[in-house]
């Protein structure tokens, strides 16, 4: 018997099923009614629905009434219905929607003239965003100022002309949108991968809009290192409908999703779990909650799963390759020796090379933790490289592998065969381990179009800091203290290059020094200010948070992070962030015994 191990995300998600199903349970036993009228689960006490977005207040001021038309410009419905209220007749018509959409931070509304029954208005805000027509997030700066005209019809203002494109204001765009991650699996079958959206639907909408997006595909930037199962000829046969049949409230509370399919014949068994993994991890990331009964034709998918459906446990790894467990514990540099920390009591060296030298600068643990990838000082004064990347086994000897004035924190792939870093802040290799001998090979990765900015924004160097993501088709980057992804391409001769670079974390007000991955959709920065120095930002640049400073002091110097634990090392301590049972803010605790020089280690 196989046993598969449950990543903690899907794990929290299928408790919190099992304890919705079992309050209801007990709500039912508590007080069992004489007679009722039987319910689908998930249509139990839905509220009608309001009819039409409200209208605007009544003998509303200008300035008033023009802020309020930027609160409903963020309800897309009826071709934004509820921000051509706030038009005259003759605006709403030729006003097109459909122009742009950007976002900006709080808007200014500057009086240019007031008249009895003209007034203008200058419009001056900061762009932190654009959302394209596929609901893709895409990071812009810039000041935008359009001019408004207003005027009273039957006593009441109203906007008379307007430039075309919609405005939204960050806070209304996150309450009237949702970021919903679609998921493809990775070139190598092993994986998947999030390409995040933004939708305002109904949420009995949302399951039927999904899956619309996944068989239109990935963003063109990500489409090069991810297959879709579900690109054309596949199409949805039908309605999509609760797993009982029922089409009313679908993905709305409990009772599952039914999905037939058609033109997939030619899909292999394993062709079509990877296929069920792409729309299982898509609608349990939105909430949407199983079972979920596939059907090909009519017939069921898998005769697995023809009667309870698929749930997430039976994606096997490719699900886990979402929020992967940690296999070993916390380790650190200190004193230029790697130290294995003990949760109750001091750290102690590890064992081997690694453990015994005192001059390493900074390691790189593979995730199963049974290799290490060191920068170590050579000792040499420049113009001599002074600085060389060992590798070698958890406890057992090292051997060098490349030189430079300068070489970054080593961080490994997902399955522990090649340990990237970027030497002299511009080239860019791959410490490769070859299965069978065990020799290791640097090979150069091409950054041409990474410096080059062919299709994205130019990187300048130098770069100091290179984390790829656990499923491979990421590295998160910061060159010149500015924060950027780009994409792991693997070409048909078998080379890397990175592509596609986008700056995120725009908004940051002082310069990065450190970034980790935090989840496969967000990352975790370290930055040289004194006010929030950590911060995590979504991979499509938004949602940019701070995880608090409570017991830092600044600098951050190093960061290291997953899923599950999340490690600082800032001028004094080495320090976790904390979360209390009760809820509250967390904070960050320090850990015993390392000291002000150490900085924190897990694989990746």
């Amino acid at each position: 018997m196989t046993v598969r191990h449950r990543s903690p995300r899907w794990s929290r998600l299928l408790t919190a099923v099992v304890a919705v199903a079992g309050m209801v349970v007990v709500a039912g036993c508590a007080n069992l009614p004489d007679s009722s009228q039987p319910q689908a689960l998930g249509t139990i006490n839905q509220e009608p629905t309001a009819v039409g977005p409200p209208p605007p207040t009544h003998g509303r001021d200008p300035d008033l009434l023009l802020r309020d038309f930027l609160q409903a410009t963020a309800d897309p419905a009826d071709g934004h219905l509820a921000a051509r209220q706030y038009m005259t007749p003759a605006a709403s018509t030729q006003w097109n929607d459909e122009e742009s959409n950007v976002i900006v931070e709080r808007a200014d509304t500057l009086r240019e003239s007031r008249s009895e029954n003209e007034a203008t208005y200058v419009l001056r805000a900061r762009k932190v965003g654009e959302l394209a027509e596929d609901g893709s997030y895409h990071v812009v700066d810039g000041i935008i100022e359009h001019k408004i005209e207003m005027i009273r019809v039957d006593g009441e203002w109203r906007i008379d002309e307007l430039p075309d494109g919609v405005v939204m204001e960050y806070t209304a765009f996150t309450q009237s949108y949702r970021r919903q991650a679609l998921y493809f699996v990775t070139a190598d079958g092993r994986h998947v991968a999030p390409d995040l959206r933004w939708i305002s639907v109904r949420p009995d909408d949302l399951t039927r809009r999904l899956i619309d997006m996944l068989i239109a595909g990935p963003q063109p930037y990500i489409a090069p290192v991810v297959r879709n199962y579900l690109s054309p000829p596949a199409a949805v046969r039908g309605t999509i409908t609760k797993a009982n049949g029922d089409p009313v409230g679908v993905g709305v509370g409990l009772g599952g999703v039914r999905i037939d399919f058609s033109g997939i014949d030619e899909l292999s068994p394993r062709d079509r779990e990877l296929f069920a993994a792409q729309v299982v991890l898509t609608l349990s990331a939105a909430d949407v909650l199983g079972p979920y009964i596939l059907l090909a034709d009519g017939r069921p998918f898998d005769e697995r799963f023809a009667e309870g459906g698929w749930s997430i446990t039976d994606l096997g790894p490719v699900a886990d390759s979402v929020g992967p467990e940690i296999q070993v514990g916390l380790r650190a540099l200190r004193d230029g020796t790697l130290v294995e920390v003990e949760p109750d009591g001091g750290p102690r060296p590890a064992p081997g090379y690694f453990g015994t030298v005192q001059n390493l600068q900074s390691v790189g643990l593979s995730p199963d933790g049974k290799r290490v990838a060191a920068v170590a000082d050579a000792g040499r004064e420049p113009p001599e490289p002074q600085r060389t990347l060992m590798m070698g086994s958890y406890g057992g000897d090292a051997f060098p592998v490349e030189e430079g004035g300068t070489i970054t924190r080593p961080s490994w792939t997902a399955d522990g065969s090649a340990a990237w870093a970027v030497v002299d802040g511009n080239r860019v290799i791959r410490a490769v381990t070859n299965g069978e001998t065990g020799t290791v090979l640097p090979q150069g990765v091409d950054t041409t179009e990474l410096f080059a900015g062919a299709s994205g924004i130019p990187v300048q160097a130098p770069i100091t800091e290179l984390r790829i993501s656990r499923n491979g088709v990421s590295a998160a980057l910061i060159a010149d203290g500015n924060v950027y992804l780009a994409m792991v391409v693997v070409r048909p001769d078998g080379t890397y290059a990175l592509t596609s670079p986008r700056q995120i974390a725009i908004e940051l007000p002082t310069t990065a020094t450190a970034l980790d991955w935090y989840s496969d959709d967000t990352i975790i920065i370290a930055s040289s200010g004194t006010v929030d120095p950590v911060r995590t930002v979504k991979i499509d640049g938004s949602g940019m948070s701070s995880l608090g400073g409570r017991n830092l002091t600044p600098p951050v110097r190093q960061v290291t992070a997953s899923i599950e634990r999340q490690y600082v090392a800032d001028s004094r301590a080495v320090l976790e962030l904390t979360r209390t049972p009760e809820g509250g803010d967390p904070y960050w605790r320090e850990v015993p015994g390392l000291g002000a020089d150490a900085v924190p280690i897990l694989p990746g």
